[in-house]
């Protein structure tokens, strides 16, 4: 529960105190799609300290929402049930509070960590594949490397042969990833650039598979 409630008796208000308090919501969002180790919901939420995630874990657990097994949080047919709360809270914020970006907002480590779980390379050849992220504002690199489907990230040359290369600035793949602008229109307005294997090339609107939220953010400009 929350450190201080929010003393009355409704459930709106009842459900705030659960899940109203700072990082709570984002918590669960990453819960939802899927991230269950501690180490890993740090690393998605660079913004918070570890003791306040341990905090918000544990208030969770008592709440009924988490669920831990091991070194995994695993939510709860109550955490579940939230899906289509933080969901449709996004939708709103796409379509009524999703301007542009603050300069502070462009982070392209926490891009690269979203990103990687998100490449599909199922339907290529080989138990390896290598994603090799540039950046043109940013001097830091990255390679994402799926091994048998199970992706990692290296922020030095991990000596394997890369596939493809994605060249971009920071804002313009944050867009691309995010569903403002789509990857083929990216490619033709020169806002990306992918080089490598035409097995890759051929198919990158497909291995790059979007934020959960790109469908919302996607409608939200075509309206």
């Amino acid at each position: 529960m929350a450190d201080v409630s929010y003393g009355q008796y409704c459930p709106i208000s009842r459900a705030l105190d659960v899940v109203g308090e700072r990082w709570s919501l984002l918590i669960v969002r990453d819960l939802i799609i899927g991230t269950t180790r501690f180490n890993d919901l740090a690393r998605g939420l660079p913004g918070i300290s570890r003791s306040l995630l341990t905090k918000r874990l544990r208030q969770f657990e008592q709440a009924g929402l988490v669920e831990r097994t091991g070194s995994h949080y695993v939510l709860t047919k109550a955490g579940q049930a939230l899906e289509p709360i933080v969901f449709g809270l996004g939708e709103w914020g796409a379509q009524f509070a999703f301007g542009d970006p603050e300069p502070a907002e462009l982070d392209a480590e926490l891009l690269v960590w979203w990103m990687h779980s998100r490449i599909d390379t199922s339907g290529l050849p080989g138990r390896r594949h290598v994603v090799h992220i540039r950046f043109t504002d940013d001097p830091r690199l990255y390679w994402v490397v799926v091994e048998a489907g199970d992706p990692s990230i290296c922020k030095t040359d991990p000596g394997y042969d890369t596939d493809v290369t994605l060249i971009a600035d920071v804002a313009a793949l944050y867009q691309v990833w995010l569903g403002k602008l789509s990857v083929n229109d990216a490619l033709r307005a020169g806002k990306i650039e992918v080089v490598g294997s035409s097995a890759f090339t051929r198919r990158i609107s497909s291995i790059l598979q979007m934020s959960p939220m790109a469908p919302a953010v996607s409608a939200a400009v075509r309206a």
